[in-house]
């Protein structure tokens, strides 16, 4: 596939052509401050294939036709890593958008995989889950005819419109169709329930992540803080998008950091507290209406999209792509925007808040708790290992031997409740929390030191973006191309 031609973006644009735009233009302003081989910077920016897929599926008396994509950007490092979003406005140019920046977020995080992205037209409240369940499964027999599923070449997992469920169907369907790959099937996508082959921690991934990213941030006393503060306590917090990770990523910074989410915004409105929303009950109440308006402790505003634009110290758009674009970069009032979507702030729009002092962490940094977990739970689906086994009881073991010595030392026993913490061996959440942090802690210093060695990348974004690439750039040269 030819390189990724360049278009004018209009003020406000929204579709994916403009996303992909932005992706593209991003690409290119970070390949200014790289001395590439001469072709090697096309190389790496061109998406190597995008499949379109149709077919039909007999549901209510007729048949319907579907149409989805699977885009592989990258393959400098096998297999390919990407999610699968239900989604009725999806096209191929969107998925092709989101299957460079997966490419540049394994990379960056020094994940092993290469990018790829995957997308169903289709919007799934329209289906009941037994209808989605026939149309899941022959989206994943037409992706296994292509070889763009297994273990070993391209391994899917949850997005928009999908989770644990669809993933489970998927992996039972491979498993179907390869009956001779029955023991690492289940390495077939990520994302699964636990008792299909999951990992704990797998679905608050990718907000977790989120907050690791904020407090990796605030810790570096080389950035500018919050305010001069370096940690969320008390902070204001606007969340745009409660999804999966709009949710876990307003619940940690409320509950853990001591935060207060004061605006949460979705598609029908937004809901405001300035005193900070109770986020377990918002939550409730969302899947109880289907919505978050009416919440009885916030003032909804119904039909209002400006809720993103209210002064707040930190913006965290969780929603979908372009967001943020240049018909309202100049009306956002946080000091600090954290990109936990894909692609929630356009080209355009981050010249804007640049220029107006605001800070971006970056999305290809910022959400990448999700493809980091998922790489947790392909390593144990294949060494048929559950993390934490062959060390908790040791582990245990040891920690009681250093609390009797403790105690024989100072003639003191320790609290319960204190040594019952401590003895305990750890569970295999608290292996991929623990993991997942020190990822984003390491990763953060990468960025973090190479702007402070080349300080004309300017921001956060463009030296993600430069480690990202050069990684990607030996990688190739590596296997001689």
């Amino acid at each position: 596939m030819n390189a990724i031609p360049q278009r004018n973006v209009q003020a406000g644009e929204t579709s994916s052509a403009g996303f992909l735009d932005s992706v593209d233009q991003n690409f290119r302003h970070a390949m200014t401050f790289l001395d590439l081989p001469e072709g090697l910077s096309e190389r790496i920016m061109q998406c190597n294939s995008t499949y379109t897929v149709r077919f039909g599926v007999r549901l209510r008396g007729r048949m319907y036709s579907f149409i989805g994509w699977r885009s592989v950007h990258s393959e400098h490092c096998e297999p390919v890593k990407g999610g699968i979003r239900y989604a009725s406005n999806a096209d191929a140019e969107e998925v092709e958008a989101l299957a460079a920046l997966m490419t540049l977020k394994c990379s960056l995080v020094d994940v092993p995989f290469g990018g790829s992205k995957g997308a169903l037209k289709i919007d799934p409240r329209e289906w009941t889950p037994q209808e989605l369940e026939r149309i899941t499964r022959r989206f994943t027999q037409e992706l296994n005819k292509r070889g763009l599923i297994g273990p070993g070449v391209n391994v899917p997992a949850p997005d928009i419109g999908t989770g644990e469920r669809e993933m489970a169907w998927m992996m039972d369907e491979f498993r179907r169709a390869n009956p001779t790959d029955v023991i690492n099937a289940r390495a077939c996508v990520t994302g699964k329930p636990l008792s299909k082959g999951g990992i704990a921690g797998r679905t608050e991934a990718t907000g977790r992540g989120v907050q690791f990213a904020i407090q990796s941030y605030l810790r570096d006393p080389r950035t500018a803080g919050l305010n001069g503060k370096r940690d969320l306590k008390g902070a204001a917090i606007i969340v745009q998008g409660f999804g999966n990770v709009g949710y876990h990523a307003a619940k940690f910074v409320s509950e853990e950091d001591g935060a207060r989410v004061t605006i949460v915004a979705e598609r029908d409105g937004y809901v405001a507290n300035a005193d900070g929303l109770a986020i377990e009950a918002l939550k409730q109440h969302h899947i109880k209406t289907g919505s978050i308006l009416g919440f009885e402790d916030a003032t909804s505003f119904a039909g209002d999209m400006t809720g993103i634009a209210q002064p707040c110290d930190v913006l965290i758009p969780a929603a979908m792509e372009n967001a943020i674009h240049a018909g309202n970069a100049d009306r956002i009032k946080a000091n600090l925007v954290v990109e936990a979507a894909n692609g929630p702030i356009t080209f355009e729009a981050d010249k804007v808040l640049r220029t107006r002092g605001i800070t971006v962490l970056p999305d290809l940094y910022v959400n990448a708790g999700g493809v980091v977990v998922s790489y947790f739970e392909w390593v144990k689906n294949l060494t048929h290992i559950p993390f934490g086994l062959m060390e908790r009881r040791r582990r245990e073991r040891r920690n009681q031997t250093i609390a009797m010595a403790l105690e024989r030392m100072t003639g003191k026993e320790f609290p319960a409740d204190i040594r019952d913490e401590f003895l305990e061996g750890g569970a295999e959440i608290d292996l991929v929390r623990s993991g997942l942090e020190d990822v984003m802690r390491s990763t953060w210093t990468r960025i973090a030191d190479l702007i402070e060695q080349q300080p004309e990348l300017g921001d956060y974004r463009t030296a993600a973006y430069v480690a990202s690439i050069r990684q990607i750039a030996d990688a190739y040269e590596a296997i001689g191309i």
